[in-house]
C-alpha cells in the first residue's frame, strides 16, 4: 500500500510539472524572443538571445512609433480596465445583494435574466450589437462607437452576469443577522452595504475584479469591433496587430509588446491570488 501511494505521489507530481512547463512554455518563448531582432527570431526562435540589451531597444522603438501610438493605447486600456472593473465589481455586488434579501418573484426573475447572459454566446449577439450602436447614434447622436465610454458600457453588460452570480452565491451565506443589527442601530442600507456586506465581499470581489481584468485588458475581438483596427482609439492589443503588417511582422516588436501587455496582469495575478483562491473556494464567513 505505501508504494502504491507512493507511486500515485509521484506520477501525480510528474503530470503537474509537466503541465506546469506546457503552460509556462509559451512565456518562455515571449521572454527570450522579445530581446532580439526579428532575423534572430526567424533564425532560431527557441534560443536564448546574444544581447539582452536589445529588449530595451525594442522597447524604445515601440514607445516611439508614430503610426502603432502604443502610448496612449495603454492609456486607453488603463481608463477602460479600470472603470469597467469599478461598475462591473460596485454594481453587480449591488445588484446581488438586493436580489437575494427581497425574495420574490420579481428577484427570482431578474436573477435569472442575468444568468441568460452567461448562456448566450458573445459571437451571437456581436454583430448586433454593432447594429445597434449605429442605430443609437442616428436616433440620439450618442456616440458609441469609437469611444472609450462605448466600450465601457459594453464590457459592463458582458461582465456583469457572471459578477452577479458570484456575487449571488456568496452573499447567500452571509448572515442576515448582521444587517438587522446594523438597522437596530440606525444604520441606513447604504451604509450597511459599503460598511458590512462590501468588506465581507473582498475574498470574492478581488476574484472577480482579477479575472475580468484579465479578460478586458486581454481582449481583442470586442475591441476590435467597436473601436476598430487602425483608429484613433487603440487598446494593447489592437496596437500589437498594428505591428503585423499584411506584408511585413514585425516579430521583434511583436513579442516585445505582448511582454509588456503581459507583465502588469501577471504582476496583479500573483499579488492577487491569495484573495482569488479564497474567494472561489469560500462561501460562508467565520
Amino acid at each position: 500500500m505505501k508504494s502504491k501511494k507512493k507511486f500515485v505521489k509521484w506520477s501525480l507530481t510528474f503530470i503537474t510539472l509537466l503541465l506546469f512547463l506546457i503552460t509556462i512554455f509559451p512565456f518562455f518563448i515571449v521572454v527570450i524572443n522579445s530581446a532580439k531582432s526579428s532575423l534572430e527570431i526567424i533564425t532560431d526562435p527557441i534560443s536564448f538571445p546574444q544581447k539582452w540589451s536589445q529588449l530595451f531597444t525594442n522597447i524604445k522603438t515601440i514607445w516611439t512609433s508614430p503610426s502603432v501610438k502604443y502610448a496612449s493605447s495603454v492609456y486607453n486600456s488603463v481608463i477602460i480596465t479600470v472603470f469597467s472593473l469599478i461598475f462591473i465589481s460596485v454594481f453587480s455586488a449591488m445588484a446581488a445583494w438586493v436580489l437575494v434579501r427581497r425574495k420574490s418573484r420579481s428577484s427570482t426573475i431578474i436573477f435569472l435574466i442575468f444568468i441568460s447572459g452567461l448562456i448566450i454566446p458573445f459571437q451571437v449577439v456581436m454583430f448586433p450589437l454593432v447594429s445597434l450602436f449605429r442605430n443609437i447614434y442616428e436616433v440620439s447622436g450618442v456616440k458609441m462607437l469609437r469611444t472609450l465610454y462605448g466600450m465601457i458600457f459594453t464590457y459592463i453588460g458582458f461582465g456583469a452576469p457572471l459578477a452577479v452570480f458570484m456575487f449571488h452565491g456568496f452573499i447567500k451565506s452571509i448572515p442576515f443577522e448582521l444587517e438587522e443589527a446594523a438597522l437596530i442601530d440606525g444604520c441606513s442600507k447604504p451604509q450597511i452595504f459599503f460598511m458590512i456586506i462590501l468588506p465581507i465581499l473582498k475574498p470574492i470581489f478581488v476574484t472577480i475584479s482579477i479575472l475580468n481584468a484579465i479578460w478586458i485588458w486581454n481582449d481583442f475581438l470586442l475591441p476590435s469591433l467597436i473601436l476598430g483596427i487602425g483608429q484613433d482609439v487603440q487598446t494593447i492589443p489592437l496596437a500589437i496587430a498594428g505591428f503585423a503588417g499584411s506584408f511585413v511582422k514585425k516579430w521583434d516588436l511583436i513579442m516585445t509588446a505582448v511582454l509588456m501587455a503581459a507583465a502588469p496582469i501577471v504582476v496583479g495575478f500573483i499579488i492577487g491570488q491569495k484573495h482569488i483562491i479564497k474567494g472561489m473556494v469560500s462561501g460562508s464567513i467565520k
